[in-house]
């Protein structure tokens, strides 16, 4: 009986091989690699081997060898299609019956897979061939070593308009099957066929068994589009397949963890620094197949995509469509970038360690969501308390699995309570306890004084691990991390920035220097100009850091306007300076709504009146 196109191959993608064979044979992991005592011969040294990341078991003893479905036919006995009914109803997929149409379409896939290994051999030959110089120079000019070029397959689609499909004519390979792979257009309107890719370096994209079902292809010049995969056919939909997923499998099993990176080039970057558990999407959003693909291999995948506002929006993105399928053990967890950097550039520029840094700091979902949330808006009023609460209430509500659900709603209301002073420690002199929006200190003059919450993100800041190690207090780190974050922010705060003293000499020196690279630059800066500004004068990895401690000043919202941005400085900046009044006169309103007496009336009207004073300038002495 002949099953349809990849079901025997998803099959193998859901059922973990080594826990198969596991339940008869005791499996201790080597490397990437399993061993036991062979199931087929009786031996006091175990030459029995399971390789995962190949999908097979080999008994060096007895020389049986096989996959999935051989396990099961030689150790119980089954039938192959009695294998398949088995092992389908452990992965959750339904034998579809045969017929003479499934036949003819397996015979059909297997021959347009040796069509698509002919053109990944073409391909090479013409990287590897003069015509191919230009794409040479260019692999070299992105740090790529002839290993990883072979590891990969990378070649070359030459610019003539027909020389893939004349090679592979030639060869006997019929222009119908050339259209079916997407390897050549045949014009609608009608005319001659001619090769889909043309002057572009060429990535073959694999399926679960390392066969090739698509391509991309990076233009070699100013043409458009950048990059070009091949369109959805009989081998290929890209919703379903990540790029790399192949070559990665076996770093994905044996780190527990998979690296989502955006492209072609990051996944190989990252691959040839040591970070071979990366994959890509192809060209589009991550999809629900692709996290439960990656799900049967690591239960928490670290999404790390470009630190640039395009790279943030994606991870929004994949936060919102992960939520719903989250069950427990299983959820993202997300990698946040330099501005301006994506893993390729970022390994080249400052090394391994600095991706692995990057790396350690992925946080989980759950912060995402909540940092999104809270960095809308200032959270200044009882409304917009309310308006948090209510967004947070309604994510979690989207979490399909009752468990998860129930420890989202937990986990907001907890990190709520805490942000706004709900579970405060018994009131003490000089002590904090809370108050509506306010927190009530009993200062050391026995005086009873409110004092408004942090403004913005700064109270977060104060208690995230991003800020740890770092010199100065969140508010300085904020102050200098914004500008660091949004350099054309100076542009209308110059004067006051520029002006100011930090208490931290270290903070102090990396604000001065901003300030002589700003004063120099010809035109506005940019973030990844002002830090490359920044290294030359030694510097660069304090900066570096203090804009990462900063990020959740603006969330992952990097498009935010810049009167957004400004209105976050401002507010950092003020935290300190606010006249106390403030909080107290509208302390004092609180106070009078509950309790309408002479005394508090009186007590309200001094405060708003010195308010007043205040902000009209003319000080305590008017």
């Amino acid at each position: 009986m002949a099953y349809p196109p990849g079901f025997l191959d998803e099959i193998r993608a859901r059922v973990s091989l080594e826990h198969l064979v596991g339940r008869r044979v005791k499996l201790v992991k080597r490397g990437r690699e399993y061993v036991g005592l062979s199931p087929f011969q009786n031996e006091k040294s175990p030459s029995f081997t399971v390789v995962p990341e190949k999908g097979f078991y080999h008994c060096f003893s007895s020389g049986e060898h096989g996959d999935h479905f051989t396990w099961l036919m030689k150790t119980e006995g089954l039938s192959f299609p009695e294998a398949v009914e088995r092992l389908a109803g452990e992965a959750g997929m339904e034998v579809p019956r045969g017929s003479r149409e499934a036949e003819e379409e397996a015979a059909q896939l297997k021959t347009l897979h040796e069509v698509m290994d002919r053109a990944v051999q073409w391909f090479q030959a013409q990287l590897g061939a003069g015509v191919g110089k230009v794409a040479r120079d260019y692999l070299a000019r992105r740090g790529l070593s002839a290993d990883t070029i072979k590891r990969f397959r990378l070649g070359f689609a030459p610019g003539a308009r027909t020389g893939l499909k004349e090679a592979l004519l030639a060869r006997g390979i019929t222009e119908e099957q050339l259209v079916a792979t997407g390897l050549v257009i045949k014009p609608e309107e009608g005319g001659a066929s001619f090769d889909r890719f043309r002057d572009r370096v060429m990535f073959p994209i694999t399926d679960a068994r390392g066969r090739t079902i698509a391509f991309g292809g990076r233009i070699l010049g100013d043409g458009k589009p950048k990059y070009l995969n091949s369109p959805d056919t009989v081998l290929f939909h890209k919703g379903k397949i990540l790029f790399g997923l192949f070559e990665a499998r076996g770093a994905i099993r044996e780190s527990g963890t998979a690296l989502i990176a955006e492209g072609y080039m990051d996944v190989i970057g990252l691959a040839q620094a040591g970070f071979t558990q990366a994959v890509a999407p192809l060209g589009t959003a991550l999809t629900e197949d692709q996290v439960q693909l990656l799900w049967r291999l690591a239960p928490e995948p670290v999404v790390c995509l470009d630190g640039d506002a395009a790279g943030q929006r994606a991870a929004l993105a994949v936060a919102d469509r992960v939520l719903p399928l989250l069950k427990a053990g299983q959820s993202l967890r997300f990698a946040h970038l330099p501005t301006g950097e994506d893993p390729d550039s970022l390994i080249k520029a400052q090394g391994a360690s600095a991706m692995k840094e990057v790396l350690d700091r992925a946080v989980p979902l759950s912060d995402v969501l909540w940092q999104r949330e809270y960095s809308q808006q200032m959270i200044d009023s009882p409304e917009r308390e309310a308006g948090l609460k209510g967004r947070l209430e309604a994510l979690a509500r989207r979490v399909a699995d009752p468990e998860v659900r129930e420890a989202y709603q937990r986990s907001f209301r907890a990190r709520f309570d805490a942000e706004f002073r709900r579970q405060a420690p018994p009131s003490d002199r000089g002590s904090y306890r809370n108050d509506g929006n306010f927190r009530r200190s009993e200062g050391r003059d026995g005086r009873t004084k409110f004092v408004p919450p942090l403004a913005g993100a700064t109270s977060a800041l104060r208690n995230s691990a991003l800020g740890r190690g770092l010199p100065g207090s969140a508010r300085e780190r904020s102050i200098i991390g914004l500008v660091l974050l949004r350099p054309e922010l100076l542009a209308r705060v110059e004067e006051t920035f520029a002006d100011m003293h930090l208490d931290d000499a270290n903070l102090d020196r990396l604000r001065r220097a901003i300030v002589e690279v700003s004063a120099t630059a010809a035109d506005l800066l940019d973030s990844g100009t002002l830090h490359a500004h920044l290294r030359q004068h030694g510097i660069g990895d304090l900066a570096e850091r203090v804009a990462q401690a900063a990020r959740p000043l603006l969330g992952l919202r990097a498009d935010k306007s810049l009167d957004e941005v400004e209105m976050a400085w401002r507010g950092v900046l003020s935290v300190q300076e606010r006249p106390l009044v403030l909080g107290e006169a509208r302390a004092a309103a609180h106070e009078y709504a509950e309790d309408s007496s002479d005394e508090k009336r009186d007590a309200l009207v001094e405060l708003r009146l010195e308010e007043k004073r205040k902000s009209s300038g003319q000080g305590e002495s008017s």
